[in-house]
């Protein structure tokens, strides 16, 4: 392999990486240079090299910086692994665009051919175009589907407004200062994942989509506009506290 010793500012320009990510990974020690010159400047060598191109695939892919730094630290996880699930989901991504382009090709013919187009149609051209095409599998996508039909049309309007109000008795704790441990929080943080797993099934997958979602899109576009950062923020800790109760079998809040 070529030798290569890379400042800071070389490495940004060249990857697309900006400088600011790539002190932050040196400050949390994820992404740290092996070399410094006498001067102090930062240098990256092949490995530190490689180890980005591992950090940015898995940011892709959707793991969090947590999740990137412990599946680096175990010394079975691979460069090559690591390509592997890369190619996994951009092979999954390609299947999507492939049904994109199919829906786009026969709206186009008919359109062609003044065929009338109904509205559902457009409307499931706009679902194919928009996030869930981006973060459920085709798989995924029928089993929300028969969900959806399985729940029926009441249940769902039921739990839309269920969301609503609870968001809101979130909201309403966090600006009062209750913290996310308290009995009051942990009640909320339980129907909060009761709402999830009914839309999920349960399904450790989807959870895993609608996360990656969340992640990729960020709190506000992927929720469209019901719940901001903070928010989420304080009910992850909640959720989190409400995790390790369980673990310790604390007490239960049926």
């Amino acid at each position: 392999m070529q030798s290569v010793a890379l400042k800071v500012g070389d490495l940004a320009k060249q990857t697309g990486v900006s400088v600011r990510t790539l002190h932050y990974y040196d400050e949390i020690g994820l992404l740290s240079p092996s070399h410094r010159t006498e001067a102090g400047y930062r240098l990256y060598d092949e490995k530190d090299i490689i180890r980005l191109q591992q950090i940015v695939s898995l940011r892709q892919i959707g793991f969090s910086l947590e999740q990137i730094r412990e599946c680096l630290d175990q010394r079975e996880f691979s460069p090559h692994r690591v390509v592997q699930m890369h190619l996994s989901q951009l092979h999954e991504q390609i299947t999507l665009q492939q049904q994109l382009y199919a829906h786009l090709e026969a709206i186009s013919n008919q359109l062609q051919s003044t065929e009338a187009i109904s509205i559902q149609e457009f409307i499931q051209l706009i679902e194919v175009t928009t996030m869930v095409g981006k973060y459920y599998t085709p798989e995924q996508q029928e089993y929300l589907k028969a969900r959806g039909e399985l729940l029926g049309e009441e249940r769902i309007r039921q739990v839309e407004q269920e969301w609503q109000e609870l968001i809101e008795q979130v909201r309403t704790e966090m600006e009062h200062g209750t913290a996310p441990t308290s009995e009051s929080v942990q009640i909320l943080a339980k129907r909060w994942r009761s709402l999830i797993a009914e839309f999920t099934g349960s399904d450790s997958g989807i959870e895993q989509s609608l996360n990656q979602m969340y992640q990729q899109e960020g709190v506000e576009v992927a929720s469209q506009g019901s719940v901001d950062s903070a928010l989420m923020q304080y009910m992850n800790r909640a959720s989190a506290a409400l995790k390790d109760s369980s673990g310790r079998g604390s007490k239960s809040y049926d």
